[in-house]
């Protein structure tokens, strides 16, 4: 994917109507009909998809996916959702997944959808999570139903996603206004993308989109249409093409098959990992027992008071800089329902430019990004947005700041559907028929045929991941009492380390970073390096804080481990054989090119989801719905070369491939 810049991603401009109805500026045309845009989905989108009807065929568990181009006002997503609610039953899910080049501003959306008062419960929900919408695959959770909003070029975004869609809505602007909505690549990219017998519908017969359409397998024909419109479009994927689904060729990164029944697993370790992996199984309708060796949850590395949300970006579309992007989004939507000022605050994050090279890295940063993700901001500002001296500028991250890592991991795991087990210590996983036993000393813990290792580096202790490269880091917070001077602090400070604004009346300041050391308790040596970082954040900040006059021996600290992993990405999805691996893809040693026609021997139903290192509270709940995702054989939460990544055959592909160097 190519970098992202500032004039890549632009949100839409608007002009209204006078009865209040938004026309797009920039194409020149209506997002919906002057008639009555609620009827115009029904007929044209709902109706010629018979989605009311399969609606109601759907068993608990099972999903239907539709894809749209062209989110637009989300009008169309709403009324499939309200058609779902109405005729869907008990445990059926929607998967809504909609591509959008220039999404709606807060503002704009909230004011086109108080046209609709018939979606009003639907528009309420996705506007309270309408928040950090950012160029790249955004996912917004309702419940049973699930939305996928791919920001950015249609066919690039759509050649990136790994879905099955059961049923298009082709709703860009017209092709006489936006042909590039309508050309044939992306036309090949439904194809790909579509279910066996996938549907489509579209307000518009133009030939040039019929025959585009007829070219790549669907069967299309013309139906009456809306309005002053004399005809749309209804179509069906020839039945004979199968499916032409997403997936990578090379079978190493290919899925395992989707477990159908029964939908049971086991998560080892109850931190921010395990709790976001739960969380994503149960809301597609597993059941899951949660293992935890301590007596509450969070109790390691997800256990700090205060968890900074920081983008570490790179102004170069790396894999690592995508993913922040996508998952900051998500974590930022999942903080919504927790209590702001204790369990959160988006109080902003700004990122001090401590040196020449560090500021000339934040200039690129700031030209790569929307100014709505970061700006780049000078020493006024800064010090006007964090209320005290800095001496410095640096870039500014508005939609930022701190979470409680202890209270979203408890919103995570406090879901129907999830069992949580304290005081239980797997010290052993054992494959008994299709089933996974979790062992202690003294026998069968509990069993699932799917288990999820998220217990950081401890995942290394059992056999089946103990060939993954998972390296500890010690890091060590400082806790300060608030002063009344220091909570002028307005937000995050970021340099080398980071100190927060007050929870609870203390300020978290850290962390340390340290590959040696294992203590487990606080040092002396590590607060007084975190108090000279924070001396070097801001001197005022330290002196309103009292700092130096506060003895070491006395101050309150916290220290923990974080795990992570050679390349600092992830690790999230199924484990294989390494054995095995090793000798079925053998000839990549010889030759890199190879793609052997051999399925990958997955260790069937295990998978992993570890190594978030200091950002764990941006990756690991994305990476707990990638993770359902490869479980249950839903759409990919994230663009399919991201997860191919964090995949964990990664590293045993390196490992293969450097004989061939």
């Amino acid at each position: 994917m190519p970098a992202p810049t500032n004039a890549d991603f632009q949100h839409a401009e608007l002009d209204w109507d006078e009865n209040g109805q938004p026309q797009s500026r920039r194409y020149g045309d209506v997002y919906f009909s002057r008639l009555s845009g609620i009827e115009e989905t029904d007929h044209v989108f709902i109706r010629p998809n018979r989605l009311d009807a399969r609606f109601a065929a759907l068993q608990p568990g099972e999903r239907l996916v539709i894809g749209e181009t062209g989110f637009g006002t989300g009008l169309n997503f709403l009324c499939a959702w309200q058609a779902f609610e109405r005729h869907a039953p008990a445990g059926a899910l929607l998967h809504f997944i909609s591509v959008e080049k220039h999404p709606l501003t807060a503002g704009d959306l909230h004011r086109a959808l108080s046209l609709w008062p018939a979606v009003g419960p639907q528009a309420t929900a996705l506007l309270a999570q309408y928040v950090a919408i950012n160029p790249g695959f955004q996912q917004l959770r309702f419940g049973s139903v699930t939305l996928t909003l791919l920001v950015g070029n249609a066919l690039e975004t759509l050649g990136q996603l790994d879905a099955q869609v059961d049923a298009w809505f082709l709703d860009g602007f017209a092709p006489s206004k936006n042909p590039d909505m309508w050309q044939p690549p992306l036309f090949e990219q439904l194809a790909r993308l579509s279910a066996p017998a996938a549907t489509l519908a579209t307000f518009t017969s133009a030939g040039a989109v019929r025959r585009g359409l007829q070219a790549v397998g669907f069967e299309v024909e013309r139906i009456p249409g809306f309005g002053h419109k004399r005809e749309s479009l209804r179509g069906t994927l020839r039945t004979d093409l199968g499916a032409l689904r997403g997936t990578s060729t090379k079978p190493w990164f290919a899925r395992p098959k989707p477990r159908v029944t029964p939908r049971k697993a086991l998560v080892i370790g109850a931190g921010l990992a395990g709790c976001a992996s739960a969380a994503s199984l149960a809301a597609r309708g597993w059941n899951v027992t949660v293992l935890e060796r301590h007596a509450e949850i969070a109790a390691e590395g997800s256990g700090n008071p205060q968890g900074v949300l920081y983008l570490k970006l790179s102004a170069h579309a790396t894999a690592l800089s995508r993913l922040v992007v996508s998952a900051f989004g998500h974590t930022r939507r999942l903080l919504q329902g927790l209590e702001r000022g204790r369990d959160w605050d988006d109080c902003g994050v700004l990122q001090l430019a401590y040196d020449d090279k560090e500021a000339a890295r934040q200039s690129e940063l700031a030209e790569a990004f929307p100014t709505s993700l970061v700006r780049q901001i000078d020493c006024a500002e800064a010090e006007r947005l964090a209320g005290v001296a800095l001496g410095r500028g640096g870039l500014f991250f508005p939609e930022a700041g701190w979470a409680h890592p202890p209270a979203v991991c408890r919103a995570l795991v406090e879901q129907p559907g999830i069992t949580l087990l304290r005081h239980h210590e797997p010290v052993e996983l054992r494959r008994q028929g299709d089933t996974w036993q979790a062992i202690d000393g003294t026998g069968v813990l509990a069993e699932a045929p799917v288990v999820v290792i998220a217990g950081a580096a401890e995942a290394a202790r059992f056999s089946q991941a103990a060939w993954l490269p998972l390296k500890r880091i010690r890091g060590q917070i400082t806790a300060l009492p608030a002063t009344e001077r220091s909570t002028a602090l307005g937000t995050v400070l970021c340099a080398k380390g980071y100190v927060a604004p007050p929870r609870d009346g203390v300020h978290t300041l850290g962390a340390s970073f340290n590959f040696a050391a294992t203590d487990p308790a606080p040092s002396d040596a590590e607060h007084r390096s975190n108090l000279a970082m924070l001396e070097e954040i801001s001197a005022e900040l330290s002196d309103r804080l009292e700092a130096a006059g506060r003895p070491v021996a006395e101050l309150e600290g916290r220290v923990a481990f974080r795990c992570t992993s050679p390349d600092y990405l992830p690790i999230v999805g199924p484990l294989a054989d390494p054995q095995q691996f090793a000798s079925q893809y053998a000839i990549l040693g010889k030759d890199a090119r190879q793609v052997p026609d051999v399925p990958c021997p997955w260790q069937d139903g295990l998978y992993i989801n570890t190594a978030h290192g200091s950002r764990g509270m941006i990756t690991a709940p994305l990476s707990g719905e990638l993770l359902a995702a490869w479980i249950d054989g839903s759409p990919l939460p994230l663009p399919r070369d991201i997860a191919d990544a964090c995949h964990p055959n990664r590293f045993l592909l390196r490992k293969l491939i450097r004989r061939s160097e």
